[in-house]
């Protein structure tokens, strides 16, 4: 019998969605039947990715969302609940790093790393379960309550790896931010869980799979390949789904076993 996951009714709102990860994911989740927003800071990429998810007979809106903005944050969120409804599903999939050894680090990089992967994600989740806790309290319209939110981490966040330390640092605090939403608002119907991508090819760095420190990088692999952003429709889908609703606080790898 075959077995599939249905999320027609549900809203998904998906940051970082401009390309990468997060286009996949809303692509995956639009293709499951959700209503997508999408979200980030390039609205010209948004509004592209769009059209190519209507084309395909799907439903996506666009909202322009800096996640280092608090103001950002809230207007955007608020209007995706305006134009298309209480938000079901959160990504929480926005993120930046930079390479340097740790003695290279300045209080800029530190702060770009830190207020996008960990402070903006916080505050984006806060946002949206703030008012799936209003609605599961009968406070806020919606005919759902409860909600899946999902925080995108990475390897990177159970394992340190050289000349990116403090983006380490900041998924590692996803991990445990994870685990505190989880904690608090389980309650309410809200399940918080953690998706931690390894190395995945994306149109960001697909040309350095080529170059001869990604050769090297491919080699120190388990199994001597980088995954495709279609590797994580399953998991994705699967945590966004009512079919997750006894998955709370987990910490998913999907490295093909590199941080083992």
């Amino acid at each position: 019998m075959a077995y599939s996951i249905d999320l027609s009714g549900r809203v998904a709102f998906v940051t970082g969605a401009s390309s990468g990860l997060g286009a996949q994911f809303a692509k995956t989740l639009s293709r499951a039947g959700a209503a997508v927003v999408l979200a980030s800071r390039r609205v010209d990429k948004l509004k592209e990715l769009r059209a190519r998810i209507e084309g395909e007979g799907g439903d996506a809106h666009v909202v322009e969302l800096d996640v280092t903005d608090q103001g950002s944050i809230q207007a955007a969120v608020a209007r995706a609940e305006t134009e298309v409804g209480s938000i079901d599903i959160l990504v929480n999939n926005s993120g930046v790093s930079t390479t340097q050894r740790l003695l290279d680090v300045t209080e800029e990089d530190y702060d770009f790393i830190f207020n996008a992967n960990v402070r903006g994600s916080f505050f984006v989740a806060q946002e949206v379960a703030r008012r799936m806790i209003q609605r599961a309290n009968g406070g806020a319209p919606g005919t759902y309550t409860g909600g899946r939110i999902i925080n995108i981490a990475s390897m990177a966040g159970l394992k340190v790896l050289p000349q990116i330390g403090v983006y380490c640092m900041s998924k590692a605090a996803v991990v445990q931010m994870t685990k505190a939403m989880a904690l608090e608002w389980g309650r309410f119907g809200i399940n918080v869980n953690a998706l931690c991508p390894g190395y995945i090819d994306t149109e960001i760095n697909h040309h350095h799979w080529d170059t001869e420190g990604g050769q090297k990088l491919v080699g120190m692999l388990p199994r001597k390949r980088v995954g495709k952003p279609e590797d994580l429709d399953g998991l994705i889908v699967l945590l966004a789904s009512a079919q997750s609703h006894f998955v709370n606080g987990a910490v998913i790898a999907a490295d093909d076993g590199f941080a083992l």
